[in-house]
């Protein structure tokens, strides 16, 4: 009978991926729990079986007032000695059944929790479960994932049995097992979307640069290329484009554009701007501000719906853009001609409202 406990442990571990030493330490715990119930108050349980022919030694140390081991000099167990095993009432048996189904929980959340923890910044595809007000739950099939509200896209609805992909930002462990938190609102979750569709990116020839994204509206990708010959640009967009619109698909409509990176800090300037056209771009270096020209009627597209378009481009780049048009150059310059022109003009002294303004 032991041993087909033994060999019923074992199948658990090829079924379920727990380690046998895990459930042959659970099932000495669950014993031992198991055979403290009938012992006197002063004495504690040690059990151990045989991890090949299950059989059983128990035996019995003594215990303080709260029940912790007392020890020797030399650090063994006090009054230690072997006791012969008896038969379990169903009391007992029931304590064991429980400790042990414990222990397999425990395992499997630990199991869990190591399968996700080194998965932080990857993408996972789950269903909703529950969406409301405050968060979304993704099946993922082992365990749920949490979508909170403030890593959700703006406009995008979860209902319930519908397939999401996520970016999965941060893996807790807690006391019910593994906490996984994931985004779509995370510039990540383009990046991997990227990775998923464009090969090569995936093998490394080309590589994104940088990402600004505000989810549900729009994201700005620099790429470049490691291979001479391969378009980065190109190679995201896809034959007829087919690629960028797969992943334009997965974010419910999200506008996506694709720039390429550069080092000269005006040609990446202007290709951030996107779709824009950019007559000309002066860089501050000690600033680290570009003023950026574009023709008259360009200038709406430039600075774009509520300045998302120059608001983007800044964060891509890493340069507080400026954006002017050709005409307001102009009047800019011709006004500081006049400025420089005219004579100077005689100090005076602040009106009188404005004294009593600044001393009040």
């Amino acid at each position: 009978m032991n041993y087909e406990f033994i060999e019923a442990l074992k199948n658990l571990e090829r079924e379920k991926g727990i380690p046998f030493e895990s459930l042959h330490d659970g099932l000495q715990q669950a014993l031992a729990a198991a055979y403290k119930r009938s012992m006197p108050e002063e004495k504690g349980a040690r059990v151990e079986v045989h991890p090949e022919t299950g059989e059983i030694t128990v035996y019995q140390f003594d215990v303080d007032e709260e029940g912790s081991p007392l020890r020797d000099d030399l650090g063994n167990l006090a009054n230690e000695e072997r006791i012969v095993p008896r038969n379990f009432g169903r009391i007992e048996a029931q304590t064991a059944k429980q400790v042990i189904l414990q222990k397999i929980r425990e395992a499997e959340r630990e199991m869990t929790f190591g399968e996700y923890a080194g998965r932080q910044g990857d993408l996972v595809t789950g269903i909703v479960q529950q969406s409301d007000s405050r968060y979304t739950l993704l099946d993922l099939g082992k365990v749920e994932a949490l979508l909170p509200q403030a890593e959700q896209m703006a406009g995008e609805r979860y209902d319930h049995g519908s397939r999401l992909k996520a970016y999965i930002v941060e893996v807790r462990r807690t006391a019910k097992g593994p906490s996984i938190i994931v985004s779509r609102s995370h510039p990540g979750l383009v990046k991997a979307l990227f990775s998923l569709e464009v090969p090569e990116i995936a093998e490394g020839i080309v590589e994104i640069r940088g990402i600004a994204r505000e989810a549900g509206h729009r994201t700005k990708l620099a790429v470049s290329s490691n291979e001479p010959g391969v378009d980065p640009v190109g190679a995201c967009v896809g034959s007829k484009g087919s690629r960028v619109r797969m992943i334009v698909s997965e974010l419910h409509g999200e506008k996506i554009d694709i720039v390429p990176w550069s080092d000269d800090p005006r040609d990446f300037v202007s290709n951030a701007l996107s779709p824009a056209k950019v007559k000309e771009v002066r860089i501050d270096e000690a600033e680290r501000t570009a003023l950026v020209v574009v023709p008259d009627y360009q200038l709406s597209l430039a600075i774009g719906k509520e300045g998302q378009n120059a608001r983007l481009a800044a964060r891509l780049t890493g340069w507080r853009v400026d954006i002017k048009s050709e005409s307001q150059l102009a009047e800019d310059a011709r006004r500081a001609r006049e400025a420089a022109a005219a004579p100077p003009a005689a100090a005076a002294g602040p009106a009188p409202a404005e004294v009593e303004a600044g001393g009040q």
